[in-house]
């Protein structure tokens, strides 16, 4: 709309809340009394007939949100909108008196509004609410969007969630399936014997993930602090100190790019259990996934686009056969032995990067054959050619060392470790590990992060002296994982950006034109 418009439109919306106010109503009254919200009597009158509700004259006193206005002379229609349902209200003049029907008459779509009568169904069978009184709550001061088109600016939409949410009703069905969501997750984690708990959201050292961090300054104390990447070191302490089962649903943050998959602020799952490995990980997974998506959807199938994704079975692959199962055919094959060569991977870069370039994804850095080990190169590839493809639940095993700090090794193989990623619909859902509890071993490995470190690379792992003396002091056999809520939510509402699932995104911002 443009500003000249919007400040007339300003005014007259000034002057009618004058005029409601000097009918002898607050502008912004404190409260109004309510005995029922739209949602319950839509869900518990619905049901009756004209006839019942006749008969029974139920009062009720609600309040919500201005939608339709449908004015005609002495009388006339109107919805509320609250709760996510929409409920019509009759206004006449000989019910409600004059001094209500004309604050109906200075209403605008938006405004707040309290209705206390009884319902009735009009002529076509529409359940109503019989206007006896009208109570003015808050005047919208700005329009709504226009009601055939709605809000469908996507940039407007987060940007404004609060409208995105008022005109919007599918968005409200996503944020109520996550709620849901998150409390399937804490209800199947208690049942399984798993404790609650908080750890720092500011942390002296940026630990538990591979990832660069946000920097923060405490005042008091004259330290750098980084907001948390992982909560992941210090529940595994809880594990030293005994907790033998913990879990948080935690905000984590990451100075990283932003996509459709990625937010700097996320939600995550993270959860370990002591005595426990990787594989009891898979079959806890399974378990947890199945039993949140009955809570959210009643059923283990769900449409994702265009795909239909099932959590009645799950498949297991290593990520070598991962690889070589997408490798493109546009391209010189791989065999199984060249993957352990980081050379004769980095051979095959240049045909991989033109595959890459023709499908308009960004190419492998040109050096990377000569700056990484074979198992680096082989994550690289894994992450090129097949994780779009992993379309129904997939357990991706067999993860090389050089990018698994925190997890122990395979004893058949020590270049690759006990770690697996659950990919879901095109996209990580879930990482874990056995736990590497050798305290000399999480020295060395974090000592390599450290090395990498220092060559530039500012997500490799800093080295944690605290923890080292946290697994001196021993922790037991652990099995841990990671789950991303977002992501998660997205595949359950059928989302395909991470900002949909998300109330308020990160967003660049606002530019005022002076």
């Amino acid at each position: 709309m443009p500003e000249n418009e919007q400040s007339d439109l300003i005014q007259q919306r000034e002057k009618k809340l004058q005029a409601i106010v000097d009918l002898g109503f607050e502008a912004y009254p404190r409260k109004y009394d309510v005995t029922h919200a739209i949602p319950q009597i839509v869900t518990e009158n619905s049901p009756l007939s004209a006839e019942q509700l006749a008969a029974n004259k139920i009062s009720v006193r609600v309040a919500g949100r201005v939608m339709t206005m449908r004015p005609h002379g002495k009388a006339g229609f109107a919805h509320l909108a609250g709760g996510g349902k929409r409920l019509q209200i009759y206004v006449r003049l000989d019910a409600v008196g004059e001094r209500d029907f004309e604050l109906y008459k200075l209403l605008d779509l938006g405004d707040l509004i309290g209705v206390e009568g009884y319902l009735f169904r009009t002529r076509t069978g529409e359940l109503t609410i019989h206007a006896e009184h009208l109570q003015f709550l808050a005047k919208a001061m700005l329009p709504l969007p226009e009601k055939w088109h709605g809000l469908t600016d996507v940039e407007i939409r987060y940007r404004q969630r609060y409208l995105d949410l008022m005109v919007n009703e599918e968005v409200r069905t996503v944020f109520e399936r996550r709620g849901k969501l998150v409390r399937a997750v804490r209800d199947f984690l208690e049942a399984e014997g798993y404790l609650e708990v908080e750890t720092p959201m500011m942390q002296p050292l940026a630990g538990g993930a591979m990832a660069r961090p946000f920097i923060t300054h405490h005042n008091a104390l004259d330290i750098d602090l980084y907001l948390r990447i992982a909560p992941e070191l210090y529940l595994k302490r809880l594990i030293v100190g005994g907790l033998d089962r913990v879990y948080e649903i935690n905000r984590n943050f990451r100075n990283e790019g932003i996509s459709t998959r990625h937010n700097p602020e996320f939600t995550m799952l993270e959860f370990y259990q002591a005595y426990a490995d990787y594989h009891d990980m898979i079959a806890l997974t399974e378990r947890l996934l199945r039993r949140v998506a009955e809570a959210v959807l009643g059923s283990v199938e769900f449409d994702y686009g265009d795909q239909r994704i099932s959590f009645a079975k799950f498949e297991q692959i290593t990520m070598k056969d991962a690889v070589l199962k997408y490798w493109p055919s546009e391209v010189e094959a791989l065999t199984p032995a060249q993957l352990d060569d980081a050379q004769a991977m980095a051979d095959r870069i240049p045909g991989l990067n033109q595959w890459l370039i023709q499908r308009g994804v960004a190419p492998i850095p040109a050096d990377a054959g000569h700056d990484k080990r074979s198992g680096e190169l082989l994550a690289l590839f894994f992450e090129t050619v097949a994780e779009e493809r992993l379309i129904q639940p997939t357990f991706i095993v067999d993860y090389p060392l050089e990018v698994s700090p925190l997890s122990k090794q395979k004893p058949e193989n020590p270049n690759f470790v006990e770690r697996f990623e659950l990919y879901i619909g095109g996209m990580e859902i879930a990482n874990a590990f056995s736990e590497l509890n050798d305290p000399e071993e999480q020295r060395n490995r974090f000592q390599y992060q450290q090395n990498l470190r220092e060559k530039g690379d500012l997500t490799a792992h800093a080295i944690d002296e605290d923890y080292i003396r946290a697994l001196s002091f021993g922790m037991p056999p652990t099995g841990g994982e990671g789950i991303g809520i977002d992501r998660l939510v997205m595949l359950l509402t059928n989302c395909r950006s991470i900002r949909d699932v998300i109330l308020f995104p990160l967003l660049r911002p606002e530019k005022h034109i002076e």
